[in-house]
């Protein structure tokens, strides 16, 4: 078993980068709606959203509870993620919901691994508040039927899932500077956390998911 963490520095700072990532999301998502071809889909990408402001709300309110502003617990995560999406902004609705599904599952495969080196209630807190399956099925048939109506659009795609998935490392290196220590330290922590093992299957799970939208690696 991985050794307990302590309510504080490194919890605090994890809930405080993911609180910044769900609030973040709401932003973008709220914002990309408006790309939406239809009503339906316009309302699919609100739901999205609303989901993401719902568990903003819950860290906020599980920082406060262990006695850290969320403020301060996301400030020093700011600039790489808000970095992040200026970076990419997307120019259609096709690039909204790839943008949807390679970049947050990319996060989402990350938190799953770290997740185990929390004690409980965050440990909990961190996996639910990770995007439903539903949500990603979504937004990988939009993909696919972007591709269906113009093939040529699977090499658009695939290129701009690649600069997304380049600008997240890039960005990530910048919350590894901004990091205190103490997230290192609770990922070195976690149980089965092997560095390169790591990368390769985050990888696989990115090639996989998408084969899975009919882009290509």
């Amino acid at each position: 078993m991985s050794a307990p963490t302590t309510p504080g520095t490194a919890v605090t700072d994890l809930l405080g980068l993911v609180a910044l990532g769900e609030l973040l999301a709401f932003e973008r998502m709220a914002a990309d709606a408006r790309l939406a071809p239809d009503l339906r889909r316009r309302a699919a990408l609100g739901e999205m959203a609303a989901a993401e402001i719902g568990n903003y709300r819950r860290l906020a309110d599980r920082l406060i509870a262990l006695g850290v502003s969320p403020e301060v617990a996301m400030a020093p995560y700011v600039e790489p993620l808000q970095g992040y999406h200026d970076s990419t902004e997307p120019r259609d609705w096709a690039e909204a919901v790839t943008k949807a599904y390679v970049g947050d599952a990319i996060t989402d495969d990350f938190l799953r691994e770290i997740a185990g080196a929390l004690d409980e209630p965050d440990r909990q807190l961190v996996l639910d508040v990770l995007h439903e399956s539903r949500y990603a099925e979504f937004a990988a048939g939009e993909i696919r039927q972007a591709i269906e109506v113009d093939p040529r659009t699977a090499d658009r795609l695939s290129m701009w899932a690649r600069r997304l998935v380049g600008e997240a490392l890039s960005q990530a290196g910048r919350v590894a500077a901004a990091d205190r220590g103490a997230l290192t330290a609770l990922i070195a922590q976690a149980e089965r956390v092997d560095a390169p093992a790591l990368f390769r299957q985050l990888t696989a799970a990115h090639t996989a998911r998408m084969a899975a939208a009919g882009l290509n690696n």
